[in-house]
């Protein structure tokens, strides 16, 4: 009998790593029109009984503007569709979107539900974060100030807090890269026809 185990041992099949296509180098150049360029990018953190969640934090790179932070312990490339499509349905589709390699991305219905909206995948190169730059100092900021700044009972309770700090971060918080002013000023006077500013990442 254990002969016939280690038979079967060697039948299993080898398990191989998927290899991610070549990327090319997406440069960070803004164009200055909101809802031009959305950048996306998971974060994971716990609950103060040890229970992971993630959040999915979409950014608008121009203004730059939170468009959404979803919460929840898991977020596959389905929940990812439904957090976008509340979103166009409210602030119009992208011409492209930035994003990493990860699974969630690079699943087939993913892909095609932003090819049959006619939204450009940029993904960035694996390992290069530095690539997705606007994500990743929104990132920060958002560890510093929310996950990290926080004892979270529930997930409703980081969801409360990370909305309250969207509407901070939006519509009060004067930005330096915007003049002093917050981004949904921003994007009023970009929308109105004033000149843009200069962004840095």
């Amino acid at each position: 009998m254990w002969r016939v185990y280690g038979q079967l041992r060697l039948n299993l099949p080898r398990r191989t790593k998927k290899r991610l296509p070549q990327r090319p180098v997406q440069p960070l150049a803004v164009i200055p029109q909101p809802n031009e360029v959305w950048a996306v990018d998971f974060m994971s953190d716990t609950l103060y009984g040890g229970r992971r969640f993630r959040t999915l934090n979409l950014l608008d790179e121009v203004v730059p503007e939170t468009l959404a932070i979803e919460v929840d312990t898991s977020l596959p490339a389905d929940r990812v569709i439904r957090v976008l499509e509340q979103v166009v349905a409210w602030r119009g589709r992208p011409k492209a979107i930035r994003l990493d390699n990860g699974p969630e991305f690079l699943a087939d219905r993913f892909a095609t539900w932003c090819q049959e909206r006619q939204i450009t995948l940029w993904y960035i190169q694996p390992g290069k974060p530095n690539q997705n730059a606007f994500i990743e100092r929104f990132n920060r900021t958002y560890r510093h100030e929310v996950l990290d700044a926080y004892v979270f009972e529930s997930l409703e309770h980081v969801r409360e807090l990370s909305a309250q700090w969207i509407w901070e971060y939006n519509k009060e918080r004067p930005h330096d890269a915007l003049a002093r002013v917050p981004p949904a000023t921003y994007r009023a006077r970009l929308t109105a026809g004033s000149s843009p500013l200069k962004l840095s990442p």
